[in-house]
């Protein structure tokens, strides 16, 4: 799930994660977050200016592997947050 708030501002988009306990233990949530990290980064380059971007993890990506949440963050932020 992705929210995206346009501040107008000339800088570079910032990201937000949100990885509750639903999407599994410790150890589960930081390999989430650092997987959704790392997508971001790859995708700055075609998210708008001043963009604000906060994603939520669901539990399916704690099963999810990185192709997949590649593909779901990019087609998420293509929709919302394009340049």
């Amino acid at each position: 799930m992705t929210y995206v708030v346009n501040t107008f501002e000339e800088r570079s988009p910032r990201f937000g994660f949100i990885v509750s306990k639903q999407v599994g233990n410790a150890v589960t949530r930081n390999t989430v977050r650092r997987r959704l990290k790392a997508v971001c980064a790859e995708a700055v380059p075609g998210v708008r200016a001043g963009a604000d971007v906060v994603i939520r993890a669901l539990p399916s990506a704690a099963t999810a592997d990185y192709q997949q949440l590649r593909d779901e963050v990019t087609r998420c932020l293509e929709r919302k947050a394009a340049a």
